[in-house]
């Protein structure tokens, strides 16, 4: 196990790496970056500049080759450990663009003693060296993959510490607990008063109680990390595609009146009040008459199983057809949605299906339209967002507090089973520990791998 506690911060590693940081490809501004103890040495050996770096400084200057002619002008940036980003003395070397240039720069870098970073490897170091815990440094990867604004508005409140913040008063509490157990097994026989039962039950809860809410917060939390899959099914004719480009806002379907017309998926991503939701068009679901429209409603069937929430679509202007019936029980255990589409063609017809809510739409007029976004969303998110700004947005963050609340549970029950206090204090070492992989204080060095290797290279 990794314990996360450097006493040395920006003195970690003895090696200085170096990457590009700035996506592939061309560009007005390309960056390499250099971290570790040598990175002023490096860089000042393949630059020249109009005065010396300087820490918290940025410095003009001139990328030379190695005959002492010029390739670029440039701007160099010197960060003095153990204020930069991975606590190490860092410098970020800004030019153009040009993947001739950066290359260029990156292969000077190694020829003078630097190492090409592994993807993620700055923010491991950052990691490793205290700057962030591991909530913050997998926030970092979300605010990069970010693609609505309110994904990149969460990500960067757990980059600044929102869920370590919540985590650290519960911690504080956990250990506050096993330090005063402790203390009364190790006094027994000094008569130190050991606490009594429902004392420590009461102690437990408020130390559960918050946690609760985090896992609470999962649903929340994994529908703006991962977005909405949202399936559009139902008979032919009944408007699917028509409703399916009013939620996207534009004409992406195939609209025609023939029944049958779409005979394959069609998928959109929209934004959501920020949620990143996929939209699937799918075949109207009937008796196939050829094999084109059956292989169509076959992939409609498995949109439906690997979707987040059905969105059911029916003729609201006339009687419900037996398929619809048919359909609605079929997936009556999935969340679901019904869209009463056609409204402006008369009265409402259709029954309320017990099993799921139905909504007025006219995809014709956009009667309806916004309260059934309002309605996809408050299925998906099972009801309102949480007040809270810290979210727990992935497994293995929930898994951590799923296995804290365990061995809480068990110490609840062994206090209340009389068992004595040296085996409730197993339980509780078990939940600091699960705890602290919630932040990374204590993570096996293969899944700290795991994390970091699916960031990109240069950060």
């Amino acid at each position: 196990m990794h314990q996360h506690t450097p006493d040395t911060p920006g003195r970690l590693f003895e090696d200085t790496i170096v990457a590009i940081s700035t996506p592939p490809g061309r560009g007005g501004i390309g960056i390499v970056r250099l971290s570790g103890s040598r990175a002023q040495t490096i860089a000042e050996s393949m630059v020249q500049l109009a005065r010396p770096l300087e820490a918290g400084r940025a410095r003009f200057g001139h990328m030379i080759d190695l005959a002492g002619d010029v390739l670029d002008e440039i701007v160099v940036t010197f960060f003095a450990a153990p204020h930069s980003y991975t606590a190490e003395d860092v410098v970020e070397i800004a030019m153009h663009g040009s993947p001739v240039l950066l290359n260029y720069a990156v292969e000077q870098s190694l020829k003078a003693g630097a190492r090409l970073a592994q993807p993620g490897e700055f923010t491991e170091r950052a990691f490793l060296s205290g700057r962030l815990d591991l909530t913050q440094a997998e926030a970092v990867r979300d605010l990069i993959d970010a693609s609505t604004l309110h994904q990149a508005r969460i990500a960067a409140q757990q980059l600044g510490g929102a869920l370590s913040r919540k985590v650290a008063p519960i911690k504080e509490r956990l250990i506050g607990l096993i330090a005063g157990l402790e203390a009364g097994v190790d006094f027994a026989e000094d008569d130190i008063e050991t606490m009594a039962a429902e004392g420590i039950i009461t102690r437990l809860q408020l130390i559960e109680s918050p946690l609760r809410e985090l896992e609470r917060s999962f649903g929340y939390g994994r529908l703006v990390h991962d977005g909405l899959r949202l399936a559009i099914v139902g008979r032919p004719n009944v408007g699917k595609s028509s409703l399916f480009n009013r939620l996207v806002e534009r004409d992406r379907a195939i609209v025609t009146a023939t029944p049958g017309t779409t005979r394959d998926l069609v998928t959109e991503r929209v934004s959501m009040e920020g949620i990143p939701a996929e939209l699937i068009d799918t075949a109207g679901l009937r008796e196939a008459i050829d094999e084109a429209e059956t292989i169509g409603i076959t992939k409609s069937r498995e949109a439906i199983a690997e979707a987040d929430l059905v969105l059911m679509v029916v003729d609201g202007a006339s009687e419900i057809h037996p398929e619809d019936t048919a359909t609605i029980a079929s997936i009556a255990d999935r969340p679901m949605l019904v869209a009463a589409n056609k409204c402006d063609l008369g009265a409402i017809k259709i029954p309320l299906p017990t099993s799921a809510r139905v909504v007025r739409t006219s995809a014709t007029t956009g009667e309806g339209i916004a309260e059934l976004r309002q309605a996809i969303l408050k299925i998906a998110t099972k009801g309102t967002p949480p007040q809270e700004t810290a979210l727990v947005t992935n497994l293995r963050q929930r898994q951590a507090v799923l296995d804290t609340l365990a061995a809480l549970e068990h110490a609840v029950a062994a206090v209340r089973a009389s068992i004595p206090h040296e085996m409730i204090l197993l339980d509780l070492y078990e939940a600091l520990s699960a705890l602290d992989r919630l932040t990374g204080a204590t993570t096996a060095d293969d899944i700290l791998h795991l994390i970091f290797s699916s960031f990109c290279i240069g950060k």
